[in-house]
Order: C-alpha cells, then structure tokens, then sequence
C-alpha cells in the first residue's frame, strides 16, 4: 500500500500542474485587450441613453477587469468583476 500511495504522488502533483497551466492558458485566450473592449463596449452602451458616459465607466472597467457582460444590461455572472466595482460612493460603477 506504502508503494502505491509513494507512485501515486508524483502523477498527482503533475496533473495538478498542468491543471494550472491549462487555466493559466483559458484565462489569457479570453482576457479582452484594449481594442476588444471599444467594441464590447459599444455593444453594450449601444441602448444607453447617455452612450458617452456608458461607454467611459465601461471602457474602465473593461481595462481593469479584462472582460464586459454580453448584451446591453444584465449578465454579470459572466464578468464578476465587472459587477463587483463600486464608485466612491459605494455605487455600480460598470453599466
């Protein structure tokens, strides 16, 4: 039994590192760059009835946490940290 569990060790640690590195690897493939994030955000500003100030509050969010929920409001599953920034004043910051 002392054998096995000793053989079994090392595959472990291995399948955890390359766990690791596949993750490593998803999160960059889907981190939005700069000029990904003009046009999400024009997607998502696209109904707002001030686009201008939408689209700034969403660029800076975008740049800071490298994503912006589908549609033109809701879906913040998809980007926690997007719906989790907050102003000064302890209001939504992201649209």
């Amino acid at each position: 039994m002392n054998i096995m569990f000793r053989a079994l060790i090392p595959q472990l640690l291995i399948s955890i590192l390359i766990f690791q590195h596949v993750c490593t690897a998803v999160q960059s493939i889907y981190k939005l760059t700069n000029a990904d994030c003009d046009g999400a955000c024009d997607v998502r500003c696209g109904l707002s009835s001030r686009p201008d100030e939408c689209k700034r509050a969403c660029g800076t969010c975008c740049a800071r946490c490298g994503c912006v929920p589908p549609g033109t409001s809701g879906h913040y599953e998809a980007c926690p940290c997007y719906w989790n920034m907050t102003t000064h004043g302890g209001r939504r910051k992201c649209p």
